[in-house]
């Protein structure tokens, strides 16, 4: 079993698949086992970590993610996963015992389904990290002495498969972060050398906030941060709800793209309900506000470079080309015609509506003007 754990746990490839794979192994060795559990934390914008939970009455892994405030709960803070994360020690008790201490709420959980022995173990990681691992069984008279060491060695050969796992979630987790699921995915397949790049249809999303000198001016920085966080959250939300990537944030304005497929108009469609929809969340969000926070959407159509740009040693996952460049200027134009939201003729081609021309415009560092529309 050992063995197994070392080459890889050979065929799972995801870390819930090993976990299945070993409890089956060790019930098949004569193991009783009953319940199962894994614990890792992770590096995540919202996640602290995942719990993997298998048990042999449902004989599948459950999975559980743990947010941040988990750490500050009642569960948390009275939970034996605590203690070995926080100590590094073994703890284990033996239920089927009168006199065993019940100190965590979750052994009269286990002892009610009939756990008779209990253990948690620390998950060790090579770079010094400690988890996770717990096992229960419900055989009358709990664990056997010998099976407790070999549960050890157990977890220790899993602790360098779970580590290999771990390491490869944090990547994908801030890769996902910091530069969106696609660009991610990209970086991690090895398009990371300056200049890897390719041509791309798509629409283009920019949007920036008003009068946001003021606003800074107005309040601490640490306020304006908040007031930022709760602005993107409004404007972009519904872009990643809607399959778009956001690739950039300047400050208080945002870049963001919805990739053309086979239909141009699928694409325009879904930037113009995540713009829609975006605007309905700042006006929420203005009804709770003294004073109303605007900004504008600019929606352009165009062809892209998207890919690696910058320095041999910082470079930066981006789209880069004219049509990029004019949906910043047709956004820009928002103030000036009293209006939220701007598309180019390109989108209002590709999508019929009834939009509202709003005349042609010289944008700025554009040679020929541009029909510009909105809608009623």
């Amino acid at each position: 079993m050992i063995d197994w754990l070392v080459d890889g746990a050979p065929p799972a490839r995801l870390p819930q698949e090993v976990l299945l794979a070993l409890c089956h192994r060790l019930v098949s060795q004569g193991f009783p086992l009953y319940r199962a559990a894994v614990f890792v934390r992770t590096l995540h914008p919202n996640v602290l970590g995942l719990g993997f939970i298998w048990q042999a009455d449902r004989d599948a892994v459950e999975i559980n993610e743990a947010a941040h405030e988990m750490l500050e709960s009642e569960v948390f803070l009275q939970s034996p996963i605590r203690v070995v994360f926080a100590e590094h020690i073994e703890l284990r008790r033996r239920l089927a015992d009168d006199d065993c201490p019940m100190d965590f709420p979750i052994l009269e959980d286990l002892r009610k389904e009939g756990v008779t022995d209990f253990v948690a173990l620390p998950l060790r990681f090579l770079s010094g990290e400690v988890h996770a691992a717990t096992f229960a069984t419900r055989r009358a008279g709990g664990w056997r002495d010998a099976e407790i060491p070999a549960l050890r060695r157990v977890v220790n050969a899993m602790a360098r498969l779970a580590e290999i796992y771990a390491n490869m979630r944090k990547a994908r987790n801030i890769l996902d972060a910091y530069l969106g699921p696609n660009a991610g995915e990209r970086v991690l397949a090895g398009q990371i050398k300056r200049g890897d790049a390719q041509d791309i249809h798509a629409v283009i999303w920019f949007c920036d906030l008003r009068d946001s000198t003021p606003l800074a001016d107005s309040m601490s920085r640490h306020e304006f941060l908040a007031l930022l966080n709760e602005y993107f959250e409004c404007v972009l939300g519904p872009v990643l709800e809607r399959q778009g990537e956001v690739l950039r944030f300047i400050g208080d304005a945002a870049l963001a793209i919805f990739p053309v497929g086979e239909n141009p108009a699928e694409a325009c469609a879904k930037a113009l309900a995540a713009a829609q929809e975006a605007l309905a969340r700042m006006d929420k969000l203005n009804e709770n506000r003294a004073r109303p926070l605007r900004c504008g959407i600019g929606l352009h159509l165009g062809e892209l470079t998207y890919g690696n740009i910058g320095t041999p040693s910082r470079i930066e996952f981006t789209v880069i080309g004219a049509a990029a460049n004019e949906a910043a200027r047709i956004e820009s134009l928002c103030r000036r015609l009293g209006v939220d939201l701007l598309v180019s003729e390109r989108v209002a081609r590709a999508l019929p509506a009834a939009w509202r021309s709003l005349g042609s415009h010289t944008l700025r560092g554009v040679g020929d003007k541009m029909e510009l529309f909105t809608l009623p």
